[in-house]
Formats: structure tokens, C-alpha cells, sequence
């Protein structure tokens, strides 16, 4: 395998991987406190559902980023062999590394707020909003990473020629 095309799947490997086990460990940790509070009032499942599924989402942001690098450098689809230089390979795991790092860590810092969130569900039910706006502002982060990820990984297939 040449060193370019191991960079490129390196990268998407990280942005997928990274985020993903984030976001497991996100949703793990605000299920634990969900499960608490669900088993002294049921009729909270759906409110503390929302806030264990905000953590989720750098996983799939991850997700996207390792499949939009993977098909822009046509490793992905069947197109034939690749061919990339060490520093186009490097460049393209660069594009990937603000998903894959503030995806992991935005993940794990959301569910904590989320957590936190289940805490307020717990003693004011009709506080959820308020709960889940305090674990969506960490979601900014991903978002920011996600796009300047998907901007990168733009300009590098335009640069490139692919």
C-alpha cells in the first residue's frame, strides 16, 4: 500500500472511529443517569431519552467525514486502484483530524452536561428544555469541526483534481 493512500484511510479511520467511541461513551454515561431516573418515574423516558441522544450525533458527524474522504479520493466505490503522495495523503488525514479530535472530546463533555440535564428532568420534568439547551450548546463544537473538516476535504478534492 502506498504511504498517501495509508494517510488518507488512517484519517478517515480516526474521524470515524474517534467520534464514534466518544459518542458511545456519551450516551453510556447519560443512559447510566437516565436509567436512574426512569426507574423512580417512567413517564420521563421521552424527556430523558433526548438528552442521551445529543451525544450521538459527533458519531455520526464522524461517520460522515470518513465516508466524504474515503469517496473523494475514490478509495471507496470500486473506482481502481489509487494513487496519492505522502503529502497528498497527509493532507487529506489533516481534513480529517478537527472531526476526528473535537468529535471525541465535544461527545464526553456534551453527555456530561446532558447528565447533568437528567438531573434536572429528575426533580423539574418541565425543565427538559432548559436541559437540553445547556447539552445542545456543546454541539456547536461539533458542528464547527464537522464543517471545517467538510471544507478541507472540499478544497483539497478541487486542488487535487479529483
Amino acid at each position: 500500500m502506498e504511504l498517501g493512500v495509508f494517510f488518507i484511510i488512517l484519517g478517515a479511520v480516526l474521524a470515524a472511529g474517534l467520534p464514534g467511541m466518544g459518542s458511545a461513551r456519551g450516551t453510556s454515561l447519560v443512559g447510566q443517569a437516565a436509567a436512574g431516573v426512569v426507574s423512580e418515574d417512567p413517564s420521563k423516558f421521552g424527556k430523558v431519552l433526548i438528552l442521551q441522544v445529543l451525544p450521538a450525533t459527533q458519531g455520526l458527524y464522524g461517520l460522515l467525514i470518513a465516508i466524504l474522504t474515503l469517496s473523494f479520493t475514490h478509495i471507496m466505490g470500486g473506482g481502481g486502484a489509487v494513487h496519492y503522495t505522502w503529502q497528498q495523503g497527509l493532507a487529506f488525514f489533516a481534513a480529517d483530524l478537527p472531526m476526528a479530535v473535537v468529535g471525541y472530546f465535544s461527545a464526553i463533555h456534551q453527555a456530561k452536561a446532558a447528565a447533568a440535564g437528567v438531573g434536572i428532568v429528575a426533580k423539574k420534568p418541565n425543565e427538559s428544555g432548559k436541559a437540553i439547551t445547556f447539552a445542545a450548546l456543546v454541539e456547536t463544537y461539533a458542528i464547527l469541526a464537522l464543517l471545517v473538516s467538510v471544507l478541507a476535504l472540499n478544497g483539497l478534492s478541487g486542488t487535487f483534481g479529483i
